[in-house]
């Protein structure tokens, strides 16, 4: 028995009680992240600061509306939130609402890595030159801020379309972070290394620079053989057919969806320049 009255059992149901509150809100916020309900809980939020200022500095007529907007409140959420609110209780029914965030993840990466990997393929099988370099850890503002800025989400229709020959954007490199294309036309340092092979182009250069001096992922598709090649840390690997560069992002990208059969790419298509 503690002081108070409290035990050790009390105070362990109390712990758990206000666990699991917080960790059903934190789902919620990440089931409606990224819809419209955000902006609506911003207006909420914004209706009861005014609500608690009204009553601080007793502004009656404020204070009346603000009062009837709280109490059919519920009903208007109910009203506006109606396709989040079925989302969540479809995803409970499916037994999905406590594992969306880790699985979704996974998606989100794999649909990353199948934007590009389509992108790559369509390119090399009509030998359209690209240069494409995925940020990881390190920081990549300095290269950005050479190229136009774009901010779109990743689709393998708009990376194609960004190196259509005789386009604006299609000189340079794409600079990727996360599910967005951040930038494009960018320049990217050139590697001094004496080890490149003298067949090699300027995209190639570009691609060995930049992973000599961040640890981002850089995928090159030639324009003269239609060859796919991936850079990281410093070292080339040539010649990748579709599987070989998907599962070199894999390897990379998404570590849970690490495999024995992953490790085939580098049977398939490592080979150092």
């Amino acid at each position: 028995m503690l002081d108070g009255g409290f035990d050790v059992l009390d105070l362990l149901r109390i712990g758990v009680d206000i666990g699991l509150v917080w960790y059903v809100l934190y789902k919620l916020i990440m089931l409606i992240r990224g819809t419209k309900a955000i902006q609506l809980l911003k207006g909420i939020a914004v209706v009861l600061i005014v609500w608690l200022l009204s009553i601080v500095f007793e502004l009656q007529t404020v204070q009346w509306i603000t009062n009837y907007a709280i109490t059919w409140g519920f009903l208007v959420i109910v009203i506006l939130f109606q396709p989040e609110l079925r989302r969540a209780l479809e995803q409970l029914g499916r037994g999905n609402f406590f594992s969306r965030g880790a699985r979704s993840e996974e998606e989100r990466i794999e649909q990353t890595i199948e934007a590009i990997v389509q992108s790559a393929n369509y390119m090399a099988k009509r030998r359209i030159g690209a240069l494409v370099s995925v940020a990881r850890e390190t920081g990549m503002g300095d290269y950005t801020e050479t190229g136009i800025q774009i901010n779109g989400k990743l689709t393998h229709q708009l990376l194609t379309n960004i190196f259509t020959p005789n386009t604006p954007l299609h000189d340079g490199a794409v600079i990727i972070k996360g599910e967005e294309i951040v930038a494009a036309a960018c320049y990217l340092p050139l590697s001094e290394s004496p080890f490149i092979s003298k067949e090699l182009g300027t995209r190639h250069r570009a691609a060995m620079g930049i992973s000599e001096v961040t640890d981002a992922l850089t995928i090159v598709v030639s324009e003269e053989t239609g060859y796919i090649s991936c850079t990281k840390n410093g070292e080339l690997h040539r010649n990748l057919d579709q599987d070989g560069l998907r599962d070199f992002l894999r390897e990379n990208l998404a570590l849970t969806l690490k495999s024995p059969e992953s490790k085939s790419w580098i049977r398939r298509g490592k080979r150092n320049g």
